[in-house]
């Protein structure tokens, strides 16, 4: 059973691999347009915004649902860079404090964790990811928290089975991530801030 192959994974895989190619060919067709002396609007303005932002997710996404080989490390440039783009002129910041290069398999559930937070941070907020004694610690802070207690539920006792839609996908697929792993994930619940660790 452990031998079979990660269909969901690599359909993300396969769909960003395909998607970020054509986003990118339109950004560098952008370019070309504003050096050739094309109009510099608010139009080509939120063109260029539109490009940058999918261009992030896409990014984000295939770590998030894509292949997490158990060897691939992911540098902390390239994750505060992805991080950096994915949340510019948001309401939500994200800290990566880790230092060194890490398992790309746990920066997958990290990223999958953060899409956690992000829905029950739905006015804004901030969120601090780090590592200590071996243990990836990621907290999410806000003045106002929307926590829907049987999506939580889900990453804690894998017999819980709420009703899932699209937007959170990401619940029931970071809870198949750390069993896969092995690994055990806490989670604390207040008021105005959730508190991860794995």
């Amino acid at each position: 059973m452990s031998d079979k192959p990660d269909l969901a994974a690599l359909l993300g895989s396969r769909i960003c691999h395909d998607l970020i190619s054509p986003i990118g060919a339109i950004g560098n067709g952008l370019e070309l347009l504003l050096m050739e002396g094309g109009t510099s609007g608010p139009e080509m303005a939120l063109i260029a915004e539109s490009v940058g932002n999918a261009s992030a997710r896409i990014r984000f996404f295939r770590i998030a649902f894509g292949i997490a080989p158990a060897d691939a490390r992911l540098g902390r440039p390239e994750v505060q860079s992805i991080l950096g783009d994915l949340t510019r002129g948001g309401r939500l910041s994200i800290d990566w404090q880790t230092a060194e290069d890490m398992p790309r398999g746990d920066v997958k559930i990290v990223f999958l964790l953060i899409q956690c937070l992000e829905s029950a941070m739905a006015y804004g907020g901030k969120v601090s990811v780090s590592v200590s004694d071996g243990r990836w610690i990621i907290s999410g802070k806000a003045d106002k928290l929307k926590i829907n207690a049987a999506l939580w539920e889900v990453l804690v006792n894998p017999a819980a089975s709420p009703d899932i839609t699209p937007a959170q996908v990401q619940f029931p697929l970071v809870a198949e991530e750390i069993a896969r792993l092995h690994h055990r994930l806490t989670a604390e619940l207040a008021e105005t801030e959730i508190r991860l660790s794995f």
